[in-house]
């Protein structure tokens, strides 16, 4: 086996194992729900007063564990492919899948009209 051979299949080894122990768990992506979420309110309708908007952030900071407890961890299924994992979530009426892998997520389908409608959920 040629040098060059061997040094391919060893940074493929490496690759994969990389892969493995970056695979995100199930509070990690509650904790990317929880992001997204934080990202939604953020961008909320610019018509809403100020002080309106305080309002649904300061809820949203002490009720969105209880929310995400409550709403997407009993309605996600993970599948875990030991480098990757794909979460499938009925939220709220839409079907959401978001890839894992490497301690990211890329969501696939649904993400952003499930965030919005867990946001209006919390109020």
């Amino acid at each position: 086996m040629s040098l060059l051979r061997l040094s391919v299949i060893v940074l493929a080894l490496i690759l994969l194992v990389g892969l493995a122990w970056s695979n995100p768990t199930m509070d990690d992506y509650l904790r990317f729900v929880e992001l997204e979420l934080g990202k939604a309110i953020d961008r909320m309708d610019q018509g809403t007063s100020s002080r309106e908007q305080q309002f649904i952030r300061q809820v949203f900071r002490t009720q969105s564990k209880k929310l995400l407890e409550s709403v997407v961890r009993p309605n996600t299924a993970r599948q875990n492919w030991g480098m990757m994992s794909l979460y499938e979530a009925q939220v709220a009426g839409t079907n959401v899948m978001v890839l894992g892998i490497g301690g990211r997520f890329i969501p696939l389908r649904g993400v952003e009209e499930a965030t919005l409608k867990i946001g209006r959920m919390a109020f």
